[in-house]
């Protein structure tokens, strides 16, 4: 049995906002052959129930979904069905990532170890700031480009206009200059 709905039929009940009496008649209509095409598809009974129960509050208040469908049987079904294997996926993403042990979470290292290794950073950090700023401005510019612009020594010789050697001498004055400075900090 199919039955078609139209939107004309949608408006001879009075409706409020977030009611829908056409997706109201036809999930009543087809509730059981959809958690039953949902249970064929591996999904134990409350599972294809849940499902089914969030299509309709998914489309309860978007109105307009249902305009211009021909079937809502066939509508409903593949919600269902898209939204069923939405869940199989996010439940085998889930048994990745708690699959392992509590011995192997302990190994995961945290980016911070702790709150003084978080400040013990950014005062290194700040003391390499002004290294950098108390470098001369060709060694700086040859230091960032190097470091922050990824550039090789090469590159930075053609675009300074400098020989390679003298890119190789500030990248290694500004390195045991930083070097320094982090010595004299700590």
């Amino acid at each position: 049995m199919t039955a078609h709905f139209s939107v004309s039929t949608a408006t001879e009940l009075p409706s409020t906002p977030g009611d829908s009496p056409l997706l109201d008649r036809a999930i009543v209509a087809y509730y059981d052959e959809l958690c039953g095409n949902i249970r064929h598809r591996g999904h134990s009974p409350a599972g294809s129930r849940e499902i089914v129960h969030d299509v309709y509050l998914r489309l309860r208040d978007r109105h307009t979904v249902l305009d211009g469908k021909v079937s809502l049987k066939a509508f409903l079904l593949r919600s269902c069905i898209n939204l069923g294997i939405d869940r199989f996926r996010r439940q085998r993403f889930e048994a990745r990532l708690f699959s392992g042990t509590e011995a192997e979470a302990l190994a995961v290292s945290a980016p911070f170890a702790s709150p003084d290794q978080a400040m013990d950073t950014e005062y290194r950090i700040g003391i390499l700031k002004a290294a950098i700023m108390e470098m001369s401005l060709q060694r700086r510019r040859v230091f960032i480009a190097s470091r922050v612009g990824k550039l090789s020594a090469d590159e930075i010789s053609s675009r300074m206009k400098i020989s390679r050697n003298m890119v190789d001498r500030h990248l290694r004055k500004a390195y045991l200059h930083c070097l320094d400075r982090l010595e004299d900090a700590l």
